[in-house]
Formats: C-alpha cells, structure tokens, sequence
C-alpha cells in the first residue's frame, strides 16, 4: 500500500515576490543607465525609472501578504518572502533616502549666494548653444525666502586678492570639480566684473545643472558669487548648495595656497 505524503502548500505572495523584485531591478538598472548615457528623453525615462520602483514596492507587498499567510495558515515560502523584501528594499534603499530629503529640504531648484541680486546666467549665443536654448528662469521671490530660511551658511565668499586672481582661482576650481565650463569673462575694463559659466552633473542619472560665477573688484579685495540651479523636476535635494559648498571650499584651498 502506497503512503500519500502530503505536502504544506507554498504562499503565493511569497513566491512571487523574489520574482518581481528581480524584475524590479533589471528595469530600475535600465531606466538609470538610458538616463545616465543620454539614450532616452528624460520623461520617458523617468516614467521607466518609476515603474521600476513601483515594482519594488510590489515586491514589498507580496512579501508581507506572503508573512501573513505563512503566518495564520503554515504555509511554507518563507525563505522566498524574505529574499523578496530583502531584494526589495536594498533596491529601495537609496531612493527612500532621497525622499527623506525631499520632506526636509525646501522644495527649491535655485541657489545662490546673492538672493537680493544672484549673478545672472549668461545669453551669449555661446552659452545658449551649449544649454541646448535652456536658461533657468528666476525664481520667485517665495523660493529665494525659503533659501535664507534653510540655508543660512550659504554666502558670498570674500578675498584679498584682486578681481583678475579671484577670477583665476575661480576658472581653476572649477575644472578642478570637473565642470564643463561653457563661457568665462575676464574682469572688463568699465566695473572690473568677471563671470564664468558652467555645467555640471549630478551624481547617478548625469543630469545636466547650470551654475554661475560671478567675481567683482571690493576695496579689500574680490567678492565671489555663485548660483546653482537645476533644469529637471522642482526640487533639487539638497544638490545645488552641496555644490555651492564644495566651490566655495575649493577656491578658499586654493587661495590659502597661493599665498
């Protein structure tokens, strides 16, 4: 006589959520790396990179629903619960991390260290050439309030050199962060002001932000100015016054250096 083994049944959510979490990942990847190489318009890509992350969240779900069933029923499918919700949230992770800055950052896109009188971008055919027709707009007065409230330590950086050396340390800086500079103007004659014109990109997606400089003669010395601003979405995260910061900080190196 022929003994029947019976088996417990497995979850179903469970059991998929691996599945879907690896599908997660493979369109995730692909969305950044069309994004970051330039091979798909942004909209499109983003739409992409959303999708991505929903199946991520998907993937959460199941493994929790999964947790319940195995729970309240003995199912079995735990080990695929768990390497779903880990497979989940290590895709999750760093995007969570974004949208904790998103609640506690102004929701901004432009920075400066002048808010009163931020240096201008340039609209030289040169630059407009190299921003594809792109300048930023001004930002409306609430912005440039929200930035004072948020980012007190953001401010004109002084030195005791004259406008043409500040203007040098400026140039050097910026190469030296890797931006792509797309137009510079040496202190002219009539005010002694100088500017130059940047793009630089961000981190993961290389998404294109403009930046600003602009130098002008003191009594003591040269008063450095710059503006950051991002062409895509509403809010910056944070990105455009890391970049100020690390500017600023550069040409301060440089400056102590050259004395």
């Amino acid at each position: 006589m022929r003994r029947l083994i019976l088996e417990e049944p497995v979850s179903r959510p469970a059991q998929w959520s691996p599945k879907v979490a690896w599908f997660a990942i493979v369109v995730t990847v692909m969305a950044t790396l069309l994004i970051r190489f330039g091979r798909i318009d942004y909209e499109a890509g983003f739409t992409a990179l959303g999708i991505g992350l929903g199946f991520g969240v998907l993937a959460i779900v199941l493994s929790l629903l999964g947790f319940i069933r195995i729970w309240q029923e003995g199912r079995r499918g735990l080990s695929s619960a768990v390497r779903g919700i880990v497979l989940a949230a290590l895709l999750l992770g760093y995007p969570a991390w974004f949208a904790v800055k998103a609640a506690t950052l102004p929701p901004i896109r432009d920075v400066s260290t002048d808010t009163d009188n931020a240096p201008p971008f340039s609209r030289s055919r040169t630059a407009l050439a190299a921003r594809n027709g792109y300048l930023p707009p001004e930002p409306p007065p609430e912005a440039r309030e929200a930035q004072r409230e948020s980012y007190e330590q953001i401010a004109p950086l002084s030195l005791d050199m004259g406008a043409d050396e500040a203007f040098a340390l400026v140039g050097k800086a910026a190469r030296n962060l890797g931006w792509t500079i797309i137009e510079e103007g040496a202190p002219n004659a009539r005010t002694g002001t100088a500017h130059l014109d940047a793009v630089d990109r961000t981190r993961v997606l290389r998404l294109p932000e403009d930046v600003t400089v602009r130098v002008r003669p003191r009594a003591d010395g040269a008063r450095i100015d710059i503006r950051s601003a991002s062409r895509i979405g509403q809010h910056d995260l944070g990105s455009n016054a890391r970049r100020i910061r690390a500017f600023l900080d550069e040409v301060s190196n440089l400056a102590i250096a050259a004395k």
